[in-house]
């Protein structure tokens, strides 16, 4: 069985996330990265290609000299990833679709909800695998934990506390990763509701197996001058009465990336720290605390399926984005068992991100959640 081919679309010269991309998709040598449209400009694509020691000739200038390119080759790529900033999402993969290559997004999925419609409507008529890189829900516990919940073990869910605290842009923010996240042009609606609040909220939905339906938003431009939310706090129900507390924030002094789940039910709850990925707290009704670690026996098939690794040897950030490459190389196979988020939560997320910001704007109070 041969390897799955792969173009990316951006992660060029000092982008954080493309080298992430290029190495999670090639840690279990399923898939490797063949080309690229990698910068804004043939000289930075051909810079970042080198740095990625690809084929020259393989290192477009953009997109659509990529699509092409690959279109006239034997060994042409077999689907995209899209890790460019937000304005670019919408764009590259209306292109990859239109040429029928399927695609693997970073997250949010587009720009702004609208383009989210639209690029709905685009996933449906070319009928290809589409996905999200919402990158914490391939981590082994995170999917032990959405199994034990399913299983019932927290009985009815009551209470959801999801909060994600970072501090990076408690001062002005300078260089690129934040200069484009601060960017409404490049970034879209959203602050850190877009950037990190997303993930929050679809870690809270992925988990729980419950759907938001209405949200109270808060969110403030805190730094001076800042265009886009840096801090948010939501209040949020879900479709079977539980309520919420979503938080996420970017100007939290010493937070590093704090994204931490807490589910509580009328017989248990857990608790899952991203900073400390290889530990679920599980607590019981009699009073019993449990706790359930990477590679223990117990664990259910698809957190034993996520692991690569004995008990005692951690798993981190890359291993979980490196299981959702590996999920969609399955699911381009045709093959089962794919828990790659698609269209229908890049819809929601775009939905959320809309709503917060919107119904934050206009004081709104309570607003019903509608995708």
């Amino acid at each position: 069985m041969r390897r799955l081919r792969m173009g990316m679309v951006g992660g060029g010269p000092g982008a954080f996330i493309g080298p992430i991309h290029r190495i999670a998709a090639e840690l279990d040598r399923e898939i490797e990265l063949v080309a690229g449209a990698f910068g804004s400009t043939l000289e930075r694509s051909r810079a970042a290609g080198e740095a990625y020691r690809i084929d020259p000739s393989r290192a477009y200038g953009d997109v659509a000299e990529l699509l092409a390119g690959e279109a006239t080759r034997d060994d042409a790529i077999d689907f995209i990833t899209i890790a460019s900033p937000n304005h670019h999402h919408l764009p590259a993969a209306r292109a990859a679709l239109a040429a029928g290559i399927p695609v693997l997004s970073d997250k949010p999925a587009t720009a702004t909800l609208a383009e989210a419609h639209a690029l709905a409507g685009l996933v449906a008529d070319a009928a290809l695998p589409y996905g999200l890189t919402y990158t914490y829900s391939g981590y082994p516990l995170v999917r032990e934990a959405r199994a034990r919940i399913a299983a019932g073990l927290v009985g009815t869910i009551r209470k959801v506390v999801v909060e994600y605290p970072q501090g990076w842009l408690a001062g002005e923010g300078a260089g690129k990763q934040a200069e484009w996240r601060l960017d409404p042009a490049r970034a879209g609606e959203g602050g850190a509701i877009a950037d990190i609040g997303v993930h929050a909220f679809h870690l809270a939905e992925f988990v729980t197996g419950l759907r938001v339906t209405r949200l109270l938003a808060d969110l403030a431009a805190v730094v001076p001058g800042r265009r886009l939310d840096d801090d948010c706090q939501v209040l949020l129900r879900f479709d079977n009465g539980a309520r919420g507390v979503l938080l996420a924030s970017q100007i939290m002094l010493g937070e590093r990336n704090g994204l931490r789940l807490r589910v509580y039910g009328d017989r248990g709850a857990l608790d899952w720290r991203q900073e400390s990925p290889n530990v679920l707290t599980l607590h019981h009704a009699d009073g019993r605390t449990e706790l359930v670690q990477a590679g223990d026996a117990g664990l259910g098939d698809a957190a034993r399926a996520a692991s690569r690794t004995p008990g005692g040897h951690p798993e981190g950030y890359l291993e979980a984005f490196a299981n959702l490459y590996r999920d969609f190389a399955r699911q381009l196979r045709g093959e089962p068992g794919s828990l790659v988020p698609g269209i229908d939560e890049g819809l929601r997320g775009m939905a959320f991100i809309h709503l917060a910001v919107t119904a934050s704007r206009a004081d709104a109070g309570w607003v019903d959640f509608e995708v």
